[in-house]
């Protein structure tokens, strides 16, 4: 890569940590910046390792910070949506996938900031909707690493803790990093160039990681919140507006 596009790569290695510490949507802009300089599928095969480098970091921090039930309702439909992805990774076009998931993703956004306050009562985790979200996010996530969108559409009405929603959403990436592994081998975008330049962006992602956590642990839930459907917001509009 040239000097742009090892800027980039660390610009982007690092959301991927803050995202492993706690501040799950930031990761989401990570294969958009490396697609400036190069295809977005070699972007996805260089940073799938970085993914799964900070995963080991935020996993250690969040032993003991998730909700099981939340995890168990949506690996199911989660490993079904991988799988399809493996399946159809020669048909598919990414930029209408993450046009999908903009849309999904912004819709859901403005409707958390525009509903009447009070009216959001904490749902209880359910199979059929963490079937349907798991699936999408597994799909989306293998496509492009843009699985945050769905699965904030699942997880947030529960109203974890700042630190169980976080831990919560970095082990249920880290499954579907380490489950991805296998096909993207397959696929040939763990190549040699690809680890090699991943090797040297694991370093300001685990910087990130360790950012994040500090951030997260002085964070307020109020504004936790209103920080995660923001980025959602800035997020969806961008995978709308590449999509175009």
């Amino acid at each position: 890569m040239d000097l742009w596009g090892w800027v980039l790569g660390i610009i982007a290695a690092f959301a991927v940590g803050l995202a492993k510490g706690g501040l799950a949507m930031v990761g989401v802009i990570s294969v958009p910046l490396m697609s400036l300089v190069m295809s977005p599928v070699q972007a996805a095969g260089i940073l799938l390792p970085v993914y799964v480098a900070s995963d080991i970091g935020g996993l250690i921090a969040f032993r003991r910070s998730f909700n099981r039930h939340v995890l168990a309702s949506l690996l199911p439909g989660t490993l079904a949506g991988i799988a399809l992805g493996w399946a159809t990774a020669h048909l598919i076009d990414e930029k209408y996938v993450g046009l999908i998931v903009g849309v999904i993703g912004l819709a859901f956004a403005l409707n958390a900031l525009l509903r009447p306050a009070g009216k959001g009562a904490a749902r209880v985790p359910g199979y059929g909707r963490g079937s349907f979200w798991g699936f999408l996010a597994g799909y989306t996530s293998f496509v492009s690493h843009s699985g945050a969108p769905p699965y904030q559409v699942y997880a947030q009405p529960f109203r974890l803790e700042p630190m169980v929603f976080a831990g919560t959403t970095t082990i249920y990436f880290a499954i579907c990093n380490a489950v991805k592994l296998v096909p993207y081998g397959f696929l040939g975008q763990l190549s040699l160039h690809n680890l090699s330049v991943a090797a040297v962006l694991m370093v300001p992602g685990m910087i990130g990681v360790v950012c994040g956590l500090w951030i997260i642990r002085r964070m307020p839930s109020t504004v936790f919140y209103k920080f995660i459907t923001w980025a959602l917001i800035v997020v969806s509009i961008r995978l709308i507006w590449v999509a175009f």
